[in-house]
């Protein structure tokens, strides 16, 4: 009796914990959800970032406020959720900035894989490799030749000390066996200015952000770094075309929450997400944005900004690029 009292235990422990997750599967979400984008408003984070919590709220009736929490290079916005209840009501916008700090920054207030769960990708974009039109090159490959021959002194503009745009740029020198001259600035606007000033050479930028100064003529583009043409700038050689072999780059954006998160509602977002990319008004509105939709399992997602981690440290180790 005594062993088949304890089954019977063991059961009805199991079935309770089963009912419970199920319950919690089935409330969420019950209230608003935040959706923290480390960034200033404005720029494709911002947007992507809003297009994603204007469908979730659509999709499931709650309200989702998305808040700009910008300032320290990503830091202080990721933080915060780093340091949120793991219950799924606090959200954070990532893209490549999350996995670059890691391999820039000797210090920070949390681990980008130990204090996160990684929950949805939602699309990635190339960026495109502009050149002001006083620089004397009409390709990459002409590029690559002058800098050879001017070790050092072509320059290359950034958006700061640690930027998508100059981890980028070293990395396309280092394929192509090159070295560059870097100029940071605050911000990419400021970068563009210079660059369509002729004061800066060259500048990694992403699409959306040079879109109308490459159709005006106002700077030159020389590649795409994806492994094909862009559908925004089909006429735009990518880097492997031009003989920059191993550049592969470019710009993503993915959904993480704090550790611990149930994974019946890590589970419950990542499909729903995945449902809204399939969606014509969101599939035009990145393809606007020069973007790919693309769906990942969280653990495949996880993977993926592990193995940028390890890439951007390289880079970095080997350009001798740190903000501490």
């Amino acid at each position: 009796m005594t062993g088949i009292g304890a089954c019977a235990r063991v059961f009805l422990a199991a079935a309770l914990v089963l009912a419970s997750t199920t319950g919690h599967a089935q409330s969420y979400p019950s209230k608003q959800i935040t959706l923290i984008i480390p960034f200033a408003p404005g720029g494709s984070n911002d947007l992507v970032g809003r297009a994603i919590g204007k469908k979730l709220a659509e999709v499931w009736s709650q309200p989702v406020v998305v808040e700009n929490r910008g300032g320290g290079g990503t830091v202080i916005g990721t933080a915060a959720v780093a340091a949120a209840p793991p219950d799924g009501y606090m959200l954070l916008l990532v893209s490549p900035t999350f996995t670059i700090n890691p391999a820039v920054r000797k210090t920070m207030p949390f681990d980008t894989v130990k204090d996160f769960t990684p929950v949805a990708f939602i699309a990635r974009a190339p960026l495109l490799v502009t050149t002001s039109t006083k620089l004397p090159v009409k390709s990459t490959k002409e590029l690559f030749a002058l800098a050879r021959s001017k070790p050092g002194q072509i320059t290359y503009a950034s958006a700061g000390l640690g930027s998508i745009n100059q981890i980028s740029t070293e990395q396309i020198a280092f394929s192509a066996g090159v070295k560059f001259m870097h100029v940071p600035y605050k911000g990419g606007g400021p970068a563009l200015n210079d660059l369509v000033g002729g004061h800066v050479d060259i500048y990694v930028s992403s699409i959306p952000q040079a879109l109308q100064l490459v159709r005006s003529g106002q700077i030159r583009t020389l590649a795409v770094t994806s492994p094909k043409r862009s559908s925004v700038l089909p006429d735009i050689p990518t880097l492997e075309e031009s003989g920059a072999s191993g550049a592969n780059l470019g710009t993503w954006w993915g959904i993480v929450g704090p550790a611990g998160m149930p994974q019946n509602i890590v589970n419950a977002l990542n499909a729903e997400i995945g449902k809204m990319l399939a969606s014509p008004e969101l599939g035009t509105f990145l393809t606007n944005e020069g973007a790919e939709s693309e769906t990942m399992t969280p653990q495949q997602f996880g993977d993926m900004m592990r193995l940028e981690t390890e890439r951007w440290t390289k880079v970095a180790r080997e350009a001798k690029i740190s903000i501490d």
